[in-house]
C-alpha cells in the first residue's frame, strides 16, 4: 500500500541493467534469446536489483536515471517506514474525522499466500507491480522466473524488496517509468487502487503503461463503497501517536471501479472474483498507449537464476 507523490527535490538514484531489464523485456524488439546474467558492475551504487530476478547480459541496456520522488513523510522517516523495516505493526491509515482502517503489515511482509499466488497466476508478460510495498509478490514472480519490477515511493520498501529477492525502483508512478507502453501485466494489490486519491486518474496512468491489450489486476475494497479522503499513517503502540503527513487516498469496492472503468474508453472488463475476504478485478486495455516508448536496440535477457560455468 503506497500512495503517489508529486514532483519533488531528492538526490538521484540510479536503475541498474536489472532495473532496467525489466523495461526491455516488454520491449518487443527481445528476439527471446536467454542468457544467465553476470555479477554486478563493481562500485555499482544502484539499490534496485534483486540477486533473484531478470537482468540483462552483458551490459546491453543503459541505466535508468531519475529523481527519486522523496514522497509524502510517513513514507520516507515515519511509523510506515519502521513498520517495513521491523516486519510487524500494529498500523492504521487514520481519515480526517479519526476513522482508523488496519493495515496488514506482518501479511504484506511474509511470503506470497495462496490467494496471492493464484493472482500472480493470472499474470502475462512482464509485470509491474505498482506500489510493491516490501515485495512479496515482486519476489514470488522473480522466483517463478518471470520478468518482474517494483515500483513504489518508499525507500524502505524498495529495500526490502531487493532483500527478499525482487527489484525495485523508488520513484512515483506518475512520474517517468521504464518501459512506458510495454507491460504485460500492471499490479494494484493491497488497497493501491487508491493511490493518488482518484481512481479515474490512476486508471489512466495504467492504461498508458500497459501496452495494447495488457492486463491490469486491481485488488478493491470488500464493500460497496466509493470514497476520496484524505489519511495518515498512524501508531498507536506503547501509547504513543506517530503519524506521517496527510495525503490523497482512495478506497474504492469492485461495482465503482466497473463504473469508471466502463465509462473510461481505455477498459473493457475482463473479470471479477473474490477469494476469502478479499476481492479482485482484471480489467484489459483496449486502446494502443499514447505515450509507448520508441523501440529500444535488441536486449539479451535472463529469467533463470545465475549459473555456474567451467573455469576454462
Amino acid at each position: 500500500m503506497t500512495p503517489a507523490s508529486g514532483p519533488t527535490t531528492a538526490p538521484r538514484i540510479r536503475a541498474t541493467a536489472a532495473a532496467a531489464a525489466a523495461a526491455a523485456a516488454a520491449d518487443g524488439g527481445s528476439d527471446g534469446e536467454y542468457a544467465p546474467p553476470g555479477p554486478p558492475a563493481p562500485g555499482d551504487e544502484s539499490v534496485t536489483g534483486g540477486a533473484g530476478g531478470n537482468t540483462i547480459a552483458d551490459g546491453e541496456a543503459e541505466a535508468v536515471s531519475a529523481d527519486a520522488p522523496q514522497g509524502p513523510a510517513w513514507a520516507v522517516s515515519d511509523p510506515y517506514a519502521t513498520a517495513l523495516r521491523t516486519g510487524r505493526g500494529p498500523l492504521y491509515l487514520r481519515r480526517t474525522d479519526g476513522w482508523l482502517l488496519p493495515l496488514e503489515v506482518e501479511r504484506w511482509c511474509a511470503d506470497a499466500d495462496a490467494v496471492d499466488s493464484a493472482v500472480l497466476d493470472r499474470c502475462e508478460g512482464a509485470v509491474l507491480d505498482v506500489g510493491c510495498g516490501p515485495g512479496r509478490l515482486v519476489a514470488e514472480l522473480a522466483a517463478r522466473g518471470r520478468t518482474v519490477l517494483g515500483v513504489d515511493v518508499s525507500e524502505a520498501a524498495v529495500t526490502r524488496t531487493i532483500t527478499v529477492g525482487g527489484q525495485a525502483l523508488r520513484r512515483s508512478v506518475f512520474d517517468p517509468l521504464p518501459g512506458e507502453g510495454r507491460w504485460g501485466t500492471v499490479l494494484l494489490m493491497d488497497g493501491n487502487v487508491g493511490i493518488g486519491g482518484d481512481p479515474r486518474a490512476l486508471l489512466h496512468r495504467m492504461s498508458q503503461l500497459l501496452a495494447p491489450g495488457g492486463l491490469l489486476i486491481a485488488e478493491t475494497v470488500p464493500l460497496d463503497v466509493d470514497e476520496r479522503t484524505r489519511v495518515q499513517v498512524v501508531d498507536v503502540t506503547h501509547g504513543q501517536a506517530r503519524t506521517g503527513d496527510p495525503f490523497p487516498w482512495a478506497r474504492i469496492g469492485t461495482p465503482a471501479l466497473l463504473q469508471l472503468a466502463d465509462r473510461a474508453a481505455e477498459w473493457r472488463a475482463e473479470a471479477q472474483w473474490t477469494a476469502g475476504d478479499r476481492r479482485f478485478v482484471a480489467l484489459r486495455t483496449c486502446t494502443a498507449s499514447s505515450s509507448a516508448e520508441p523501440p529500444k536496440s535488441r536486449a539479451v535477457i535472463s529469467s533463470q537464476r545465475p549459473r555456474k560455468t567451467s573455469a576454462d
